[in-house]
């Protein structure tokens, strides 16, 4: 427990996925802990409503923070001003401010990386290595699937070889497959005779009752909100912290991290209330889980944790292009989850050392709005539209590439010179461009858009090869390495210039991969948060 030096063993800066977790895991093995929160703490309800009275989340692309709070306080990302662009290509993920962070709205991949991705660089010359290894994260993997309740198929050969099971694991998953549905099943009988290994997707979902969670039911709304709570949402995580005893205190923004006069550790942490009352908190130790935008964003304002100069920089993602396609055949899409599998022949091989890894996620999902805007834009009426969405609908298949990007020093997040938020305090600047390593892999997956078209028979309901749209997949901006010269964290997660400053964030990942980076930052957030609680 704290002593009355301290107001808490640990402060843990974000109450999102990785900083609940954190929370969790260090409350349940008796640390006193303190979890702070820039927006407030809205019940599963009232977003379902916001959801289901606010047309705007299918409007204009589709912007999936309509239905959450955007507090003055705590905006989300999609706020006007809030994140400027400087770079050639535009990049704004969709963050969100609230007890449970971005995961309320995620579509719920869990993957784990695999061995190689830990070492690109000594593997196939490219990019940067891990300082660990798989085998070092992978009881931590298997520790956060069983928190958040992950549905896989211990039988699959992740690596996308069509092989046996892969990537090794010690456990099986903690909950087992869902059944596919008929879009995923036909799918993947078309694309093999092409070669493509369509693979189930690790996903957050309850297939069966699990804790506090029900089955999922297939209500096809996984993102922007699942109705029923079947997906794991961060917000869980935090409320298991509180019952184990954590203190979460939503509304209260941090914006500063106070070093000591010596400058090893941190000494304070500083947040305002909604009311712009500043208040200062002290712990042992610090972990700043705020988003892989919004920590680099707070170690800045705060000057701490910078000696490399690297805070902020080599932001990646997953950048690249999207596919809609009218198949030859109704396959229904729409039935189950809005993510049930993936292509994943690109994922791994020597091609690395020449174009980026590539994933491919198939949506299935319902694709009535957007059919039917486009139906009307092209002045179809009447009973002929009414037959046009019946049948478009049936045949509608999307995929969605997500190629690896290499961490480049230049890709950054800083600070504005010229905006400022509802504290005063700068905003965001994000400049960020794609290199060569990614347009290598984009030409393979025109290749492979043009093969998917040709195996479906069909016709293009939509497709953009040049653009290179976001995933939401941020990484690298307080990068992971050994050398204190040239990244912010060391292995453990621990920042090189002060001992008791931990960072819970995606951002500290050096590689990219092509796979969702949320379960490998749960991963790390969990092992961060053992080896805290070990020396406490």
């Amino acid at each position: 427990m704290a002593t009355q030096e301290f107001d808490a063993d640990v402060i843990v800066v974000g109450a999102g996925a990785m900083g609940g977790l954190a929370a969790h895991e260090l409350a349940r093995q008796g640390k006193s802990v303190i979890l702070l929160e820039a927006g407030p703490r809205v019940p599963r309800w009232k977003i379902l409503e916001n959801f289901r009275t606010n047309a705007n989340v299918y409007t204009n692309g589709g912007n999936r923070n309509v239905p959450y709070p955007n507090e003055p306080w705590a905006p989300t990302s999609y706020t006007p001003g809030y994140i400027e662009n400087s770079g050639p290509v535009n990049y704004v993920p969709g963050m969100l401010r609230l007890v449970g962070g971005t995961t309320w709205h995620w579509g719920g991949a869990c993957w784990r990386n695999l061995p190689n991705d830990f070492k690109l660089h000594s593997t196939y010359g490219v990019g940067r290595d891990w300082p660990i290894s798989y085998d070092d994260l992978e009881p931590y993997y298997y520790k956060a699937e069983v928190e958040m309740g992950v549905s896989g198929d211990d039988q699959a050969d992740y690596s996308g070889q069509g092989g046996q099971p892969y990537p090794p694991r010690g456990q099986p998953y903690p909950i087992r497959p869902q059944a596919m549905s008929y879009a995923s099943r036909r799918l993947a009988e078309r694309v093999a005779a092409g070669g493509y290994h369509f693979t189930y997707q690790p996903n957050g979902r309850a297939t069966d009752p699990y804790g506090d969670r029900p089955a999922c039911v297939g209500n096809n709304n996984c993102s922007p909100i699942c109705p029923i709570g079947a997906q794991y949402s961060g917000d869980r995580s935090s409320t298991k912290a509180e019952r184990e005893g954590a203190r979460l205190i939503p509304n209260a923004v941090v914006y500063r991290l106070e070093a000591s006069s010596d400058g090893k550790k941190i000494a304070a942490v500083h947040y305002y209330t909604p009311d712009k009352e500043s208040v200062r908190l002290t712990s042992r130790y610090v972990i700043v889980a705020a988003h892989a935008l919004e920590t680099p964003r707070l170690l800045l304002m705060s000057d701490v944790a910078n000696s490399s100069d690297m805070v902020g920089r080599n932001l990646m993602d997953h950048n690249a292009f999207g596919l809609q396609l009218l198949a030859d055949e109704p396959l229904w899409s729409g039935r189950g989850p809005v993510q049930q599998g993936d292509i994943l022949n690109w994922r791994d091989g020597s091609f690395r050392a020449r174009h980026a890894a590539i994933r491919y996620e198939v949506g299935n999902y319902t694709a009535n709005f957007s059919i039917t805007e486009k139906l009307l834009s092209q002045g179809v009426i009447g009973p002929e539209l009414d037959q046009k969405i019946r049948d478009w609908s049936s045949r509608i298949i999307g995929f969605s590439s997500n190629i690896e990007m290499l961490p480049e020093p230049t890709n950054r997040v800083t600070l504005s010179r010229e905006r400022k938020d509802f504290f005063g305090l700068p905003t965001m600047n994000v400049h960020y461009d794609i290199n060569d390593y990614v347009r290598a892999g984009a030409e393979v997956v025109k290749q492979d858009f043009d093969h998917f078209q040709r195996l479906l028979g069909a016709e293009i309901f939509a497709k953009n090869v040049s653009e290179y749209e976001n995933r939401d997949h941020p990484m690298g901006t307080v990068i992971m390495g050994d050398d204190p010269r040239d990244s912010v964290v060391n292995s453990e997660c621990r920042t090189h210039d002060h001992d008791n400053l931990f960072l819970a964030t995606t951002g500290v990942m050096p590689a990219a991969a092509a796979n969702n980076p949320t379960m490998t930052g749960c991963a790390l957030s969990l092992r961060a948060a053992d080896i805290i609680a070990r020396e406490l």
